[in-house]
């Protein structure tokens, strides 16, 4: 070698990272697993009411309202699991609040049997009625619906013509049907409660769908809320 010569430099090898055993979700899986983790939760409530309500039934078969009560749930959240997942949705806690104790308030309605103030067939009229008024909303809205308020498109056929909300009003007649044949304080606290609690759904819903110009127009057209000429 050279006296002039520089003697090489070893060059250290760069680091290697080293791999993760996963890579963090994105968001696309966050999301799938929050709606599966929701819907999941969902049945699973669902189902140990609808054990309970059964066997109450089993010991009394005559109680048709606790029969439509079941049907009823199953109908408000059971086809919720296969609803379309949103764009958008509203996460706020009142919404969350409103939304989940108006959907799952039968967990704590008093199941055993309560006063009778108009007879069990005359509740039982109320809540078929509000049954089919329920599917015929559902029917119009296909699968565009759910327990939190969210924007899944504007829909305004079928019941949707003559109110912003149609099937309140179903749930509100399946409700009163109940409570008119199984009449006690606690199932009274529940009822106002829930009522209460989806008039906070629907004052959500509006002010989501507000952002919409397609629904602002259509609000325009469709003057009321749940019942029209009063709310």
């Amino acid at each position: 070698m050279l006296e002039n010569e520089a003697a090489p430099v070893a060059i250290p090898p760069a680091p290697v990272e080293a791999p993760h055993s996963s890579a963090p979700p994105s968001p696309g899986a966050r999301e799938f697993l929050t709606e599966l983790a929701c819907r999941s939760a969902s049945a699973t409530l669902l189902g140990i009411f609808a054990y309970g309500a059964i066997r109450q039934w089993l010991a009394a078969p005559a109680r048709i309202t606790l029969v439509l009560l079941v049907v009823t749930a199953c109908v408000t959240v059971g086809l919720s699991l296969f609803s379309k997942v949103p764009a958008k949705r509203d996460w706020t806690p009142m919404a969350f609040v409103c939304s989940v104790g108006g959907t799952y308030y039968f967990l704590a309605v008093q199941l055993a049997p309560g006063v009778h103030l108009v007879p069990e067939w005359a509740g039982a009229t109320l809540q078929v009625l509000g049954l089919a008024w329920q599917l015929f909303a559902k029917a119009s809205l296909r699968r565009a619906f759910g327990i939190l308020p969210a924007n899944r498109g504007v829909v305004s056929s079928g019941p949707y013509r003559f109110m912003r909300h149609p099937m309140y009003l179903g749930y509100f007649m399946t409700d009163i049907g109940f409570l008119l044949v199984n009449f006690d304080v606690r199932n009274c606290i529940v009822y106002g409660a829930q009522f209460a609690l989806q008039a906070g759904r629907i004052w959500r819903e509006e002010r989501l769908l507000s952002d919409d110009e397609q629904y602002r127009a259509y609000r325009q057209q469709v003057r009321y809320r749940v019942l029209p000429g009063l709310f």
